[in-house]
């Protein structure tokens, strides 16, 4: 199927036709993905009995792979724990047990449900709170009433006091309602980043965003002229100090900014992502879980929510202690020896796997030690809100050894999976990148110029955009001829023909 003749450039439709070349077979590959296969999720040998069993459950009761609800799973509970425990292999190194997971698939695949298993109940547990805080916000605004009248008498009994020359009278206790009761948010949907600030003001542990489709959330992140929402999801991965401020508002200032995220997300939206976005690190963050489809199948046993009910509220009973000045702050949790000699194979293997890599591979790779030393905290805490050991002290061998089997055998391969849209060299992801351009807009025919006004990632400037071209000329995809000038006269235009079969081949 060839584009339509609106999206044929006007300056060169008539011309093109005079200069239509005959085609041979081209070299498809650059239009096509060659698609890594899905690791096999290694529930037994990374969770606890309890919670491998859970996870399947949930799974087949909402026709779901169990990939999902795993994927889920670690960013609530991650999100639980929070503040109140932060992982430390050792003095100078801690990091904060954030998680953000990316499910990807057809909207058919299950990607809702499957975290509808785990936010459901969350949300039912935030009901909860919020209703006991709604009882304590209510007993409050009383005592905040009362408190008015005894500023107002108080300041009444100073302004008389000065008459008079008396000693005013010192403030009452009464008119001090106290700090306002805040109420609990265990999960968002939508957010502004002045919002979440004053949540993360006001529950210092944390909170999670959670979206059904993470491509809309992705995409406004530069709604504002001004500026971006970027540089505060990059910090909200890390747990650093954060100010926000906008024009006419009270900057916002949060000790320690981490927010879980999440979501889902189509294959062709990742794909246009992984195409336009600047590798800022933010997509590298995520883990990105790409299974195949869930047989079709109706569920054989009822399943049971209770279990997952009890953990989450177990987790929620995590407390941040407090520091000499009286700030609350992460309990840090530290590594054995083991795990820390663990930690440092790793950590070598990390280092071999980033040889072999580029683009936003190597950023994710990058990331992985931090992320594997989180994962252990986030399943060593698990295990005890499941009531299947004792709370952790200590991070051990076990621990870290569970993680960072599920970090290389599971999490890398599916980042493999997941930006195999996004590999090869420069040269090559910029090809890619032209032909996806090209399919996009539909052209037969165009010029560098229409290319570069585009400004797709990896095509910015004519030192990326004429390799592209070589590449695409030598696979076939496209053939430059040149226009004569009009006659006014002028230099002939370098135009490249597409061939038909850029737009006829499936992606």
């Amino acid at each position: 199927m060839t584009a339509p003749m609106s999206n044929i450039n006007p300056a060169f439709a008539a011309n093109a036709r005079d200069f239509s070349p005959e085609w041979p077979d081209a070299d498809l590959r650059l239009l096509r993905t060659d698609l890594p296969p899905p690791p096999v999720l290694p529930l037994d040998d990374v969770f606890s009995p309890g919670w491998s069993a859970w996870m399947r459950g949930a799974a087949a009761s909402k026709g779901a792979p169990a990939d999902y609800v795993m994927a889920a799973l670690l960013s609530v509970c991650a999100s639980l724990v929070g503040h109140t425990r932060w992982p430390s292999p050792w003095a100078g190194w801690a990091e904060p047990p954030v998680v953000w997971s990316v499910i990807i698939g057809l909207p058919s695949a299950g990607k809702s449900p499957a975290m509808d298993a785990v936010l459901v109940p969350l949300k039912r547990v935030e009901r909860e709170l919020r209703e006991a805080a709604q009882s304590a916000l209510t007993d409050w605004r009383a005592k905040a009433e009362v408190a008015k009248l005894a500023e107002s008498a108080w300041k009444e009994a100073v302004k008389a006091a000065i008459k008079s020359c008396d000693e005013p009278p010192a403030r009452p206790a009464s008119a001090n309602p106290g700090a306002e009761p805040t109420m609990p948010r265990l999960a968002v949907s939508d957010a502004t980043v002045e919002k979440l600030a004053v949540i993360m003001a006001g529950q210092p542990r944390g909170t999670l965003m959670a979206r059904d489709e993470l491509a809309g959330w992705l995409g406004n992140m530069s709604r504002y002229s001004g500026g971006s929402d970027r540089p505060f999801w990059l910090e909200a991965y890390g747990g650093r100090s954060f100010s926000v401020e906008r024009m006419g508002r009270d900057p916002v200032y949060i000790d320690r900014l981490t927010v879980g995220v999440l979501g889902g997300i189509q294959p062709d939206r990742l794909r246009s992502l992984l195409m336009k976005s600047d590798d800022d690190g933010l997509l590298a963050r995520f883990l990105p879980v790409w299974p195949n489809p869930a047989p079709v199948k109706r569920p054989d046993a009822l399943h049971d929510d209770s279990f997952l009910d009890t953990a989450l509220r177990r987790l929620l009973s995590l407390a941040m202690p407090t520091d000499e000045a009286g700030h609350m702050r992460p309990w840090f949790v530290p590594f054995d020896d083991a795990a820390r000699d663990l930690l440092d194979m790793f950590r070598q293997s990390v280092r071999a796997w980033e040889a072999d890599a580029e683009g936003l591979l190597l950023s994710f790779i990058g990331k992985l030690p931090g992320l594997a030393v989180r994962l252990s905290l986030v399943l060593a805490m698990m295990e005890w809100a499941a009531g299947e050991a004792d709370e952790p002290n200590i991070i051990t061998a076990d621990h870290f050894g569970r993680a960072g089997h599920l970090v290389a055998e599971y999490l890398l391969p599916m980042a493999r999976r997941a930006y195999a849209e996004n590999a090869g060299g420069k040269m090559h992801r910029a090809a890619r990148a032209l032909a996806a351009l090209i399919r996009e807009e539909g052209w037969q025919s165009f010029t560098a110029r229409d290319v570069r006004r585009k400004q797709r990632m990896h095509l910015q400037d004519m030192d990326a955009i004429n390799p592209a071209l070589r590449m695409l000329e030598t696979a076939d995809l496209i053939c430059l001829t040149e226009v004569p000038p009009r006659s006014k006269g002028g230099a002939p235009k370098r135009l490249y023909s597409v061939n038909p079969a850029v737009h006829e081949v499936e992606a």
